[in-house]
């Protein structure tokens, strides 16, 4: 899989302008931090409203397997982020990296709207459902599927059917 073809100048400018239903233009926006040092990795973040919704970072996986403080050993610090990474399923998870956030966007651009809908990856499925290409009758289908969504996807499903209910 791999990172995804371009610069992230142009995926952004894919995510916003060219993927992204007319209804959330100007809405919904990505960024993209690297740090240097950390061998390209980085944080994925999606806003919606000048907000902060969703953040794709190995440090977002890592803290997610505590629930309290996070520990001073970073030893057993990124060992949660591997037993996370290794133990559960991507399907199951709420929180994801930014490699795992590029490998879904490289293979969101192979699909066809249909199958990146219904996608195992979550992260494939948020993309579609921010879609241009989903319409109004598809729209009223995933209306009755947001429960079965994973809690941090209702929220883009939602964003999406709201957006499109008054046009």
């Amino acid at each position: 899989m791999g990172k995804p073809l371009g610069s992230w100048g142009g995926m952004r400018k894919y995510l916003e302008t060219e993927m992204l239903a007319d209804s959330l233009k100007k809405r919904v926006k990505y960024s993209c931090t690297k740090f240097a040092g950390m061998d390209g990795a980085g944080i994925f973040a999606i806003y919606v409203d000048n907000k902060p919704i969703k953040n794709f970072s190995m440090e977002t996986v890592a803290s997610h397997a505590y629930s309290g403080e996070k520990p001073v050993d970073m030893t057993e610090y990124w060992d949660a982020y591997w037993d996370v990474k290794n133990n559960i399923l991507l399907e199951k998870r709420e929180e994801f990296d930014d490699e795992e956030f590029s490998e879904a966007l490289t293979e969101y651009r192979t699909l066809d709207i249909i199958n990146a809908l219904h996608s195992q990856n979550p992260i494939i499925r948020m993309f579609a459902v921010l879609d241009r290409r989903v319409g109004k009758r598809a729209l009223k289908n995933l209306a009755d599927s947001v429960i079965e969504q994973p809690e941090w996807l209702r929220f883009f499903y939602n964003l999406r059917i709201d957006a499109d209910r008054w046009k």
